[in-house]
C-alpha cells in the first residue's frame, strides 16, 4: 500500500488496488501487516456503514473525547463525498485546520484520521455510501461535534450544507475557551 501524506500531519491516505477481470473485481480493504506503521499496535473494534441520500447533505462533524478517542479508515464505497479531517489536538501547529479528500467509487481512495480529529463529509453524489473501520468502540458519553458552518473553521464545503441532522445543527460554536482534545 502507498500510503500518502497531507498538509496534516497525521492525516493519510491511500489508494486501494482493484484487481479485475471479465467478472469484476476484488480489492482489500484492510490489511493489518500493511497498514502496522499507521496503527501503531492499534487494533479495529468497530466497522460501520452509512448511507446518505442527498446530494449536498452533511454528515457531523464528530469526535470522541479521550479516553474513547479513535483513529478512523473510510472509504467510499458507492457515490462521491468530500470528506473533511479537523485538527482539534490541544497544542497542535494546526489546530483548527482542516484537511479535505474527495473519496468516491471511482478514485479507490481511503483516508486515515488518527486520534484528536473530528470527521466530517458533504455528499456530491446522490445515494453515496461509506465504510468506516474505527479503532475504538463508539461511546455516546464521550462523543463531541463541531458546527459544519463554524465561522472558526470556514470549511469550505463544494455544495450549499443541506440535511443537517437536529443534533449536529446543536454543536456549539467554537469559542476562546474550546483548547481541543489532549490525546
Amino acid at each position: 500500500m502507498d500510503i500518502q501524506t497531507t498538509d496534516i500531519e497525521g492525516v493519510y491516505y491511500f489508494k486501494k488496488n482493484l484487481v479485475g477481470d471479465q467478472r469484476g473485481h476484488f480489492t482489500r480493504l484492510f490489511c493489518e501487516n500493511e497498514l502496522g506503521d499507521v496503527l501503531q499496535g492499534r487494533q479495529i473494534k468497530q466497522i460501520n456503514h452509512s448511507y446518505t441520500k442527498d446530494v449536498g447533505s452533511v454528515r457531523g462533524i464528530h469526535f470522541q473525547k479521550p479516553p474513547h478517542a479513535e483513529m478512523k479508515f473510510i472509504s467510499c464505497l458507492k457515490g462521491r463525498v468530500l470528506d473533511i479531517a479537523v485538527d482539534i489536538r490541544a497544542g497542535s501547529a494546526t489546530f483548527l485546520n482542516y484537511c479535505a479528500l474527495e473519496l468516491s467509487a471511482e478514485n479507490q481512495k481511503t483516508i486515515i484520521i488518527p486520534e484528536g480529529f473530528a470527521h466530517g463529509f458533504q455528499v456530491l453524489e446522490e445515494g453515496s455510501e461509506l465504510l468506516y473501520f474505527h479503532t475504538e468502540f463508539y461511546n455516546p458519553d464521550f462523543e463531541g461535534g463541531l458546527r459544519y458552518d463554524d465561522p472558526a473553521l470556514s470549511i469550505d464545503w463544494p455544495l450549499v450544507a443541506r440535511n443537517i441532522s437536529e443534533r449536529d445543527q446543536r454543536h456549539p460554536l467554537i469559542n476562546n475557551n474550546f483548547n481541543g482534545l489532549g490525546v
